[in-house]
């Protein structure tokens, strides 16, 4: 029955089969379209944050607590990458995305987000290396956020399809009380709660849309963000999509427009944390401010961002993935042709662990870091995986 209710939802029907979208059987999943089995690719990793792959068939892997590593033949290699930079390790700080430049067959450049330690606090910087018999050199930093604190780094990085590369930027954790419309959130002149566009060297594209405008940093792309965690570019139309936290409920998936403000604390779904969960915002819409097109109450922590296209699962072609940390799942979003609206929302890859990062395989698989064991939550640091999901048709 459970089975047939998938097929049909997945045909178009609105509706939600979040806690029904599978059951489990001797490590076979049970999904709407495809049937799948998870399968270990690599072990022994400490919360792994980012992946990326090489040409020639490497993946490389950030851990949070500043390490680079590498994944060969389903082997994670004993040492890590030397020449990565110094990280700030603590809360939500540490080693965060790891990108390949589009054209690394040529010039061999791999970009690094982090939490950088600034004085007595830190900011979100990236840099860019040459990526060269396994080790990193030639090593520059290519940008550094005007923005200090402990948490809501953001450091999400994807380059689009002309070799622009966006990066996310949280709130910095600034309180969401008072004058909501002065938070830092909503302050352009500085580099919270925000999604930035740079060239590959860290420079301002002239056609960004504040450039010209001496009171706003002409890095912005978007702003009124709270904590970006996920930020991916639709292969085939090109749109960016980025996930966000919400405070106690309202994650939110956007679709990224440039110079759009996206309403944060003034507009949004959540609740300040605690028993009482009093309210934060206005409402949860304004004219002005871009609203999401989707939202989770109660939350899942939403994590890695990607947008499916490969080969082995073609009834989930198009279906936007999100990771989930609190929620310890795969999201799947079932879009309308327009990608307007969420026809189905279905979960997989639960109950095996936060999931960090998710992406797609140059071979078509469905990847995903698990950034904590199962079930252990914020401080359950032992050693994790990547794994596969594999279709059984």
């Amino acid at each position: 029955m459970l089975r047939n209710l998938l097929r049909l939802a997945g045909t178009g029907m609105l509706a939600s089969v979040m806690g029904l979208a599978q059951a489990q059987t001797d490590g076979i999943y049970y999904a709407a379209h495809h049937d799948y089995r998870v399968v270990e690719i690599a072990d022994g990793l400490l919360q792994p944050w980012s992946m990326t792959w090489l040409p020639g068939g490497d993946i490389l892997v950030t851990e949070k607590p500043g390490r680079l590593r590498i994944v060969r033949d389903g082997q994670l290699l004993p040492e890590a990458v030397p020449g990565v930079p110094e990280v700030l390790y603590q809360g939500q700080g540490g080693m965060f995305e790891v990108v390949a430049h589009p054209n690394f067959s040529e010039n061999r450049w791999v970009y690094l987000s982090y939490a950088k330690p600034v004085g007595d606090s830190s900011s979100t910087a990236i840099v860019r290396g040459r990526f060269e018999n396994d080790q990193l050199t030639n090593v520059v930093e290519v940008f550094t956020a005007e923005a200090l604190g402990f948490g809501h780094y953001g450091g999400k990085i994807v380059f689009d399809n002309d070799g622009y590369m966006f990066l996310t930027l949280g709130d910095r954790q600034a309180p969401s009380r008072g004058d909501l419309r002065a938070h830092p959130a909503q302050d352009r002149s500085n580099h919270q709660g925000v999604i930035v566009r740079l060239n590959d060297d860290g420079s301002v594209p002239d056609d960004n849309p504040f450039v010209g405008d001496r009171d706003i940093l002409p890095e912005i792309w978007s702003y009124g963000h709270r904590s970006p965690q996920g930020l991916a570019i639709h292969p085939e139309t090109g749109d960016l999509w980025m996930t966000e936290h919400g405070p106690q409920g309202g994650d939110e998936l956007n679709r990224v427009q440039p110079g759009n403000n996206y309403g944060w604390p003034v507009i949004g779904y959540g609740v300040n944390y605690g028993s009482s969960g009093s309210p934060i915002h206005e409402g949860i819409g304004e004219e002005g401010m871009a609203g999401p097109t989707h939202v989770w109450v109660p939350s899942i922590a939403v994590s890695g961002l990607m947008v499916y296209t490969g080969d082995k699962f073609p009834m989930w072609h198009g279906s936007i993935m999100s990771g989930s940390l609190a929620g310890e799942q795969l999201a799947r979003l079932h879009m309308s042709d327009n990608y307007q609206d969420v026809i189905v929302e279905e979960t997989l890859a639960y109950g095996m662990g936060r999931i960090r990062d998710v992406r797609q395989g140059p071979d078509g698989y469905i990847y995903l870091a698990i950034s904590d064991g199962n079930g252990g939550g914020r401080g359950n640091f032992e050693e994790t995986a990547i794994v596969r999901l594999e279709p059984l048709d």
